[in-house]
């Protein structure tokens, strides 16, 4: 759930800041950009220069920055910048200024500049975390709908054992990834995607395929599982690898293995979006071993493969969606509005060959989705994972 988030990791003078370089960690590993933002005093706890390697961004610890002649932090800008503000540790002294607009460090100019969701880890002792003034402190910042990650309890820094020690970098990071899944948009929700080409074998070593790589169905995979899903992508024999951690992938060669893998999928699926360029055809005979050339001319006879689509949304039950894909070279939007209504159909994802930048092996696509409704939502040229993006909004808001 935080790949790809921008997180603002806000670090004030507490004990508990030498857990921040494990936090950074645990963070950029989940395939998150960080950037911290560090109280004056809480340098005294841990290095900047430990959270800027770790974090590989710049440690923001001043408005200005006398290494480089005075240069403003504008933290309106940080604070824009972040998809997620967690302020971890946020000692007693932070949590007040945090609840009456004190704002006399850039941690807290920044945090009265977010717009996003805030996540706070309390770290102090025991009686200071205890103390009514805490504790009405917390109650206000939890009312203005921000996410506490309650202390912990065991040692203090000053021998007592209690309720007070910040939460383990691991439980604030399962605390964020279990939070933004329940608010996801797909969270419970099952997406069967396929994607990339089919092989369809002549003999031993020659096949019949196509130049899909599979990158528009990738991207839509990942922005699911970044949505909350509970993702399945059927990937074809793609000359790529792309990093799929979480997302169950199964992998498939021929059309018929494609098949397979779709129909077993598609009965527990919430979403299907089918990106894949099957084969339409197949050879009759394959040959176990390698055809030698001869002086006369070869011919291989050729069978349809199964209508993947086609049988799909025959079976397909009211609560399901399904989504094509049709990559046409003239009479686009004809052949792709044929296809949606013949397939039965939600939605079909329209891609030309004659726009340049778009279809196999680009890392950028155009598009035009279709409703069978007949409304038409035309992309620009985008990054394959914006289109992935905008394709999922037109899914989530019809």
């Amino acid at each position: 759930m935080l790949r790809g988030k921008k997180i603002l990791l806000g670090i004030s003078a507490s004990i508990a800041a030498y857990k921040a370089a494990s936090l950074v960690r645990l963070f950029v590993k989940a395939g998150a950009e960080v950037k911290v933002i560090m109280t004056p005093a809480s340098v005294d706890f841990v290095t900047p220069l430990t959270l800027s390697t770790l974090s590989k961004n710049p440690v923001h610890t001043a408005f200005t920055q006398e290494d480089k002649n005075e240069v403003w932090t504008n933290h309106v800008e940080l604070g824009l910048w972040a998809d997620l503000f967690v302020i971890a540790p946020a000692t007693s002294n932070t949590l007040g200024k945090m609840v009456t607009g004190t704002c006399d460090n850039l941690l807290l100019a920044t945090y009265m500049s977010a717009k996003c969701p805030i996540y706070i880890a309390p770290a102090m002792d025991l009686d200071m975390y205890k103390h009514s003034a805490t504790q009405t402190n917390l109650s206000a910042l939890h009312e203005m709908g921000h996410h506490i990650i309650e202390a912990e309890h065991g040692e203090l820094a000053s021998g007592l054992q209690g309720q007070g020690r910040m939460a383990e970098p691991e439980h604030i990071c399962a605390f964020i990834e279990n939070h933004l899944r329940q608010q996801a948009p797909l969270n419970g929700k099952r997406v069967l995607i396929n994607a990339g080409p089919t092989y369809e074998k002549i003999d031993a070593v020659r096949f019949i395929g196509n130049f899909s790589t599979g990158k528009m169905g990738v991207a839509l995979a990942k922005q699911a599982q970044q949505l909350g899903a509970e993702v399945t992508l059927v990937l074809g024999p793609t000359p790529l690898t792309f990093p799929l951690e979480g997302i169950n992938t199964v992998r498939v060669t021929s059309a018929d293995d494609m098949f397979a893998a779709c129909k077993e999928a598609f009965i527990g699926a919430d979403y299907t979006i089918l990106t894949a360029a099957v084969a339409d055809y197949k050879p009759v005979h394959t040959a176990d071993h390698k055809l030698k050339k001869t002086s006369d001319a070869l011919t291989i006879t050729l069978e349809p493969t199964v209508d993947i689509l086609s049988t799909l949304g025959k079976t397909k039950e009211k609560h399901q969606m399904l989504v094509g894909f049709a990559l046409e070279t003239n009479n686009e939007l004809q052949y792709a509005q044929d296809k949606l209504a013949r397939k039965n159909l939600d939605f079909i994802v329209l891609n030309s060959l004659r726009d340049s930048g778009a279809g196999f092996g680009h890392d950028t696509n155009k598009v035009t989705v279709i409703s069978k409704g007949g409304s038409l939502t035309e992309t620009g040229l985008l990054p394959k994972n914006e289109v992935a993006k905008e394709i999922w909004k037109i899914l989530l808001d019809a």
